[in-house]
């Protein structure tokens, strides 16, 4: 059986590094496609002996939620209004992003990572169907793996590996 996309869950903690709990916004609404994607860092190099070497530097992921349409009543729209607007640079766009794997719909709890983030809107405008915000999740370190449980559609993180006898 594959997975559908609907699967696999990215939410933003739309409170900016508010104090408190997360505000867990998701991702995907009007979204048709979105993938993270990973921009593998490698480099090949051959030596004069005609030998290859690969260098691999890690990662460098990013997603596009495009389209974002203006929404007052989305947790997360007053912070992207704010940084587009405002023009916010630096600690005033980090974040943490959650991305939750469903491996079947009806575990009680899920696989998910919890990393920090970087999100800036790209553009504002767009065409009479709504005003557009689409914007860039920029993973920024600090990656944690752990399970979620989804409740009324809110999750909890809870960090720590999952074992390989309790998952699918």
């Amino acid at each position: 059986m594959k997975l559908k996309r609907s699967y696999l869950l990215h939410f933003i903690d739309a409170s900016f590094g508010g104090t408190g709990s997360p505000s867990w916004f998701l991702i995907g609404k009007d979204i048709e496609e979105m993938s993270v994607e990973l921009n593998p860092d490698t480099e090949t190099v051959k030596n004069i002996l005609d030998e290859t070497s690969v260098n691999d530097n890690g990662y460098e992921p990013s997603m596009s939620a495009d389209p974002y349409y203006a929404n007052p009543e989305d947790a997360i729209y007053p912070k992207l209004r704010d940084i587009a607007m405002n023009r916010l640079t630096g600690e005033d766009c980090k974040t943490q992003v959650l991305e939750v794997l469903m491996e079947g719909d009806t575990e009680a709890s899920h696989k998910a990572w919890i990393e920090d983030a970087i999100v800036k809107p790209q553009s504002y405008g767009g065409s009479q169907s709504g005003i557009n915000i689409p914007f860039d999740v920029t993973f920024n370190g600090n990656r944690k793996e752990g399970t979620v449980t989804i409740t009324n559609k809110v999750p909890t993180f809870k960090e720590g590996t999952v074992s390989a006898a309790s998952s699918k």
